[in-house]
Order: C-alpha cells, then sequence, then structure tokens
C-alpha cells in the first residue's frame, strides 16, 4: 500500500463562542466548522532510516515527533498494537501555519485516513476521531471535514446538513497570533456580542448560505490586539467590498475569510487582498 498520497483540506470557523474555562484549565467552545479544498499534500512511504521522518517544503516545520503528522502515525501504532517501522513522510504546505486554518490538525487527520488504508483495519471515521483526539483538539473535526457543531475542547462533534457549496477567499494579514495569549485574554475582555450559533443551525437546515454568512462571527476577534485588529478588519472591509456575504476571522487567527456566491466576485476579492498579503487563496467549500 506504500507510498500513499492524501490530502489535508483547510477549516473554517463559521462560529466560534468560549463558553468558559474549565476546571482542568481548557476552555469549553462552540463552533460550527467547514472544510475547504485547499490544503496540504502528504505522501507516506517505507523510510529509508530509522523511525519516523517528516520532510517538508518549510524548513521551519519540525521534523520528529512534535509535528502532529508523525504524532499521528505514532499514535495509530499505540492503538492498534502495530509494531513501529521506518516511515517518510513527505508535506508540501499550502495552508499557512500560525492561521487558524488546522493546518497541523488536518495534516494529522490525514495520516490517521492513510494509516487506516495501509493497514487495512477498517476504522470508521468516528473511530479515527477517536485516536485523533489524543493528537490534538481540532484532528477529530478534521478526520470527519464536512459541515459539524464542535463542543467541548472541540473534540465533541454533531454532524451538520452541509454548508451549500460556495467561493470562499482566504486572507492571512501579516502577524501571527499567539494561542495560548488569545485564550488568556478572552477571560477577561469585554465581548460586543456572542456568535448566533442556533440561528446558523437553522440557516444550514434550510439550506440557506446567506442566512450562515451573515451569522459570521468570531469572540477571538475581541481580545485582539488593536494593531491586529485593524489588519483584520481591513481585510474584511475588501471581502465584503468585493460582495462577501460574511467574512469572520478562523480559530485564534490571523487567517480572514469571506463566503462568495459569485466566482467573478470571489476573484476580485482574491487579485485585489493578493497585493496586500501574498498568503491569499480562492477555493471553494466541501
Amino acid at each position: 500500500m506504500l507510498p500513499i498520497t492524501v490530502q489535508a483540506p483547510a477549516k473554517l470557523n463559521l462560529t466560534l463562542d468560549v463558553l468558559g474555562r474549565r476546571e482542568d484549565g481548557y476552555h469549553d467552545l462552540r463552533m460550527v466548522m467547514q472544510s475547504v479544498q485547499m490544503g496540504d499534500t502528504l505522501t507516506l512511504e517505507l523510510g529509508k532510516g530509522e523511525g519516523i521522518r517528516v520532510k517538508s517544503n518549510l524548513g521551519f516545520l519540525p521534523c520528529d515527533s512534535r509535528n502532529l503528522a508523525a504524532a499521528a502515525a505514532l499514535a495509530f501504532w499505540k492503538e492498534r498494537g502495530i509494531e513501529p517501522y521506518p516511515l517518510d513522510i513527505t508535506l508540501e504546505k499550502v495552508t499557512p501555519v500560525c492561521a487558524g486554518l488546522g493546518g497541523g490538525s488536518s495534516d494529522a487527520a490525514a495520516v490517521l485516513r492513510a494509516m487506516n488504508e495501509i493497514h487495512g483495519t477498517g476504522l470508521s471515521l468516528e473511530e479515527l476521531a477517536v485516536i485523533g483526539q489524543k493528537v490534538g483538539s481540532d484532528v477529530s473535526y478534521c478526520v470527519l471535514g464536512c459541515t459539524a457543531l464542535a463542543e467541548g475542547k472541540g473534540e465533541v462533534l454533531t454532524t451538520l446538513p452541509a454548508l451549500p457549496k460556495c467561493w470562499a477567499v482566504l486572507c492571512k494579514p501579516d502577524f501571527s497570533v499567539s494561542t495560548p495569549a488569545l485564550f488568556a485574554q478572552i477571560d477577561s475582555v469585554r465581548l460586543r456580542c456572542r456568535p448566533d450559533t442556533e440561528g446558523v443551525l437553522r440557516a444550514l437546515d434550510e439550506g440557506d448560505l446567506a442566512g450562515v454568512a451573515r451569522r459570521l462571527y468570531n469572540v477571538f476577534e475581541d481580545a485582539l490586539p488593536e494593531r491586529c485588529a485593524a489588519k483584520v478588519n481591513q481585510v474584511k472591509h475588501v471581502l465584503i467590498h468585493h460582495g462577501a456575504l460574511g467574512a469572520a476571522m478562523s480559530g485564534t487567527g490571523s487567517a480572514v475569510f469571506g463566503l462568495f456566491e459569485k466566482q467573478a466576485e470571489a476573484q476580485s476579492a482574491y487579485e485585489e487582498l493578493q497585493t496586500l498579503y501574498h498568503e491569499t487563496f480562492l477555493t471553494q467549500t466541501v
């Protein structure tokens, strides 16, 4: 079965709400998640050395078990009682790092799906998602993909009616955000409002793309430093100006996305944002 090549789609947070801090120090979240076609490509093949090695087009990424792709393979072997063997993972990164688009989590999820196929274990996506919980909070969702409600730390998943297929423009401004710092900040910041998650769920039931898009909201936008918030708002303004039905930051940022019904409008927004920030992408929802 080796070599095998798999795709790792990026994810968007259509809504993201932080409900409060848990006794274990984490936060309870409630968010509607959506996959897009853009993402990374991973190739797994028998290694020429020992252990797991991750090779990437981004030289600063870790090449050992600190990389979530390698951690996922190790977790799969441990869960299934499989003796580890030399494995090389070649990772072609497209999804920006530190952007809130789930790049590393999606890479781990892709490896879990690949290992399931390689070893013929026949695990369901739900069973793979349970293994994914041990790798990272967003890995479980990335195993499933599609449109889903994520609760708890992000591992409690409910599959939702699919978001009507549309165009998405993703743009990462030229700053990164510390996820731990934002989580620490969110406990003390005054939130402008909360996402209308129930409204999004109703709109999905009705197949109402515009109804979903006008309810896009992420509470972490309220916790950003002023300079960063200004750049997020700049990107949102461009997206809306070109006809986006709605726009929001994804995850803890710094990537911002807009949803479009018309390809021409999405293309126009993409072209303007590319002149501002090189990590800009035009894609479609899954």
